[in-house]
């Protein structure tokens, strides 16, 4: 699964998953910073990518038009970037079972 990490979260984490995420990558990787939702979440399709943000913005166009593509939604508020990756790394089990589940669009993340 290839995670593509919103800019509200840091590029700091990518190198730290990138052994269970192979081909993730960050928002900033790719010059979509300060670009347009709709720019991200067609890029993610295009690439195949699962979101990973904070943003509300991505829960809703989730809800509205589901997927492709998948979006990890993280409800973690202000927290250190140290934070985000445990979350990522523990909860590994539970992203590849969204992953594989064809009927699935949103994982909330707490």
């Amino acid at each position: 699964m290839k995670l593509l990490l919103d800019e509200n979260l840091s590029d700091r984490i990518v190198p730290q998953i990138l052994d269970l995420y192979p081909g993730s990558s960050h928002v900033k990787s790719h010059s979509l910073i300060h670009t347009d939702d709709v720019l991200i979440w067609e890029f993610a399709q295009q690439q195949g990518c699962t979101i990973v943000s904070k943003d509300a913005d991505f829960h809703q166009r989730s809800l509205v038009f589901g997927h492709p593509p998948k979006l990890v939604f993280l409800r973690v508020g202000n927290c250190p970037t140290s934070r985000i990756t445990e979350l990522l790394r523990s909860n590994y089990v539970l992203l590849s079972a969204f992953d594989a589940d064809p009927n699935a669009s949103i994982l909330i993340l707490p």
